[in-house]
């Protein structure tokens, strides 16, 4: 095991591992204890009470973060002709269809988000191998399949992200970064914890969510209260 270093050590010191905090205080500490030489991604790991592998069990959703997530979300809106101007309107960084498409064939994956429509997902079924480890693959559910393309590109640059409970029953989540003032960070998760509470799985038995932890690139873990989100 890798040494830590004095910043780590001194960060790990400022957290009190057997106290579980509120929101307030977590989003306030994370900053403290964050010590890299940029503006660190601010993440949230949730434990959910659910088997993933039931479709019963499955969370998933989007929501959007009321201050942003601090990043600057790279769009490709792979569209028709006719809806290319209302996209690069919008604000998407790459707007077009099949030379994008040949791209993406050839390995290239530069982008957060891809938004279509529902006409051009036919296309995009062989290219699944590619986008879909990625995270990349347009879904109806998560709003990047729509006839309202300038809505779209403007709700993920403005700070809508999606997410997913993992195999291990975890979601994962960047919330904003160290940059951000720490009210800002506490309405970010708050947000988020609301709309996971609201998607529970109604299969879903005993406690819902079982811990929460927030932290930075590299900072230590700092346990959040759940009770209060129960």
């Amino acid at each position: 095991m890798a040494k830590l270093t004095k910043k780590q050590k001194e960060a790990q010191a400022k957290v009190d591992g057997n106290k579980a905090y509120s929101v307030a205080e977590a989003a306030a500490l994370v900053k403290e204890v964050t010590n890299v030489n940029f503006d660190a991604s601010v993440d949230l790991a949730v434990r959910l009470n659910v088997d993933p592998r039931k479709a019963n069990q499955m969370v998933r959703g989007v929501v959007t973060l009321p201050h942003g997530t601090g990043k600057d979300v790279k769009v490709l809106a792979l569209v028709t002709p006719d809806k290319e101007e209302e996209a690069k309107a919008a604000g998407a960084d790459f707007v077009g269809l099949d030379e994008y498409l040949a791209k993406i064939k050839s390995g290239w994956t530069d982008v957060d988000v891809i938004i279509t429509m529902p006409a051009v997902m036919g296309k995009l079924g062989p290219l699944g191998r590619i986008l879909g480890p990625r995270g990349l693959m347009p879904n109806p559910k998560t709003g990047t399949v729509t006839m309202d393309i300038a809505k779209a590109v403007t709700d993920v640059k403005a700070g809508k992200i999606d997410f997913k409970v993992d195999k291990t029953g975890i979601i994962h989540a960047a919330v904003g970064k160290a940059s951000f003032e720490a009210d800002k960070l506490e309405g970010n998760i708050k947000e988020l914890l609301t709309t996971l509470v609201k998607l529970k799985p109604t299969a879903a038995k005993g406690v819902y969510i079982k811990s929460i932890f927030l932290s930075s690139t590299m900072s230590p873990g700092i346990e959040v209260d759940s009770k209060s989100f129960v």
